[in-house]
């Protein structure tokens, strides 16, 4: 079913970029300090079930070989689009009713999420991996499905004018979020082996105090108010089973953007406008050890120093995308991601040098944040129908994925071929087919909808 009334977002005649002032204003909005507390509510669980549960299991001695196939437990984040239609069209009982539908959907899956977490608590690496590969693949699935809720929730929630700096926000309350989970998670076992407790206890409580962390999101989600768009969208298909929800949330999110004009040309955007980052992503680790810098430069400026590149990158992005069109802030931040890329050939010809990179970390990351919340913005902008936004969110997510995951998987090998200098200069380059999709679409007057100014 898609309604005309319930189309979210219309084209409007664009106003006057806002000041400064009204720019910092913005995150401290109700719904965007909402936005802020769910997106480090994501973030917390995804190292639980993977970098944080690795370390537990390597320190109790199970072997490199098991823990390396548990990377398959994070299957449910990139499969989470096949039962986002679910969360779109189906009513829980007793949630629904008492909380509404997308806050029905938060408050059930953040309860799983605790539960699952507590489960993996009690689990022994050690003893039972088989017990501890399926608790964290719960934890992923829960929070996957935690993940598509806060998706529809901030896109359904905010307005054109707060939707880049709810993103900022978000990106920012995600990256401490996954801090608190892998740094926060060992200082909090290690606090517990210190106290007296054995090892094995130590690293149950220290799960179960990130499980109590996960209520952080469930007293947002209790404070918040069910966005207005998808009370309509409620009572548009209140008379509709739910199997027909159901097919209709699924069908729907292919058939409304596929009629739109030029909907091919916007889903090959959609794919290749982070390539640059992904492809050089794919080999900075390998590159900086390569260079002759140790493991401990590593973590402190490529993690450390990189983190605070990212928080910092994030909110200009917002700034950026309050102050300009979508169209010109994807621009400015698609040339600046792409550029940044020199910075590592000019790494590359300096030689290790503790300050020169995190000099390049940092236009790097900052950049690369610039671009993920402009371009979030974006798909959030193409996200119009509420009935379906969780489902549509989840499959351009899921496409923009194919850049990071396969369209990246040879950057080694030209790596190799070429030299750490010239391979970064080639990182640039394949920024070029997105930006001249983009101008393409611009000149096509694709945007015109999607301005997402005050």
């Amino acid at each position: 079913m898609v309604a005309p009334e319930l189309t979210s977002k219309s084209a409007t005649t664009p106003a006057k970029s806002p000041t400064w002032r009204e720019s910092v204003a913005v995150y401290l909005q109700p719904r965007v300090l909402i936005v802020l507390f769910l997106g480090f509510s994501s973030g917390l669980p995804l190292a639980l079930s993977g970098s944080t549960l690795q370390i537990w299991m390597r320190e109790v001695g199970v072997d490199l070989g098991t823990i390396g196939l548990f990377a398959l437990v994070g299957t449910p984040y990139t499969l989470k689009f096949l039962w986002a239609p679910l969360v779109d069209a189906l009513h829980l009982p007793l949630f629904t009713a008492a909380f509404g539908r997308r806050r029905g959907w938060l408050v059930f899956a953040q309860m799983l999420l605790i539960g699952s977490i507590g489960l993996l608590a009690l689990t022994d690496p050690a003893r039972a991996p088989f017990m501890v590969a399926l608790a964290a693949l719960l934890v992923a699935a829960t929070s996957s499905t935690q993940d598509i809720v806060v998706d529809a929730f901030r896109v359904e929630s905010l307005p054109e004018s707060e939707q880049a700096a709810g993103m900022a926000a978000y990106v920012a309350a995600y990256r401490i979020g996954m801090l608190v989970s892998t740094a926060g998670a060992l200082v909090v076992v290690s606090a517990f082996e210190s106290s007296g407790l054995p090892r094995p206890s130590s690293w149950m409580w220290g799960y179960i105090v990130m499980a109590g962390l996960v209520l952080i999101g469930t007293v947002t989600a209790l404070l918040a108010t069910e966005p207005a768009q998808s009370k309509q969208a409620e009572a548009a298909t209140a008379a509709d089973t739910a199997i027909v929800r159901v097919i209709h949330a699924a069908s729907g999110a292919f058939s409304e953007f596929l009629t739109r004009k030029d909907a091919l040309a916007a889903l090959a955007f959609v794919v290749l406008f982070k390539f640059t980052d992904a492809f050089s992503g794919t080999m900075t680790a390998p590159f900086v050890i390569d260079l002759g810098f140790s493991k401990v430069d590593y973590a402190a400026i490529v993690k450390g120093v990189g983190l605070a590149a990212t928080l910092a990158g994030g909110f200009a992005g917002g700034f950026l995308a309050r102050r300009y069109s979508l169209a010109t802030s994807l621009w400015i931040s698609g040339v600046v991601q792409a550029l940044a890329n020199l910075s590592f050939s000019w790494l590359a010809i300096t030689g290790v040098s503790q300050w020169a990179l995190a000099l390049a970390i940092c236009a790097e990351n900052f950049t690369s944040a610039i671009g993920t919340v402009i371009f979030v913005a974006y798909l959030s902008a193409l996200c119009q129908n509420p009935l379906h936004t969780a489902t549509q969110y989840a499959l351009l997510t899921a496409l923009a994925a194919v850049g990071r995951t396969y369209l990246s998987s040879g950057a080694g090998y030209v790596a190799k071929a070429t030299g750490w200098p010239l391979f970064f200069m080639i990182c640039v380059l394949v920024a070029i087919p997105s930006l001249v999709l983009l101008g393409w679409l611009q000149r096509r007057r694709h945007f015109d909808g999607l301005q997402m100014r005050v």
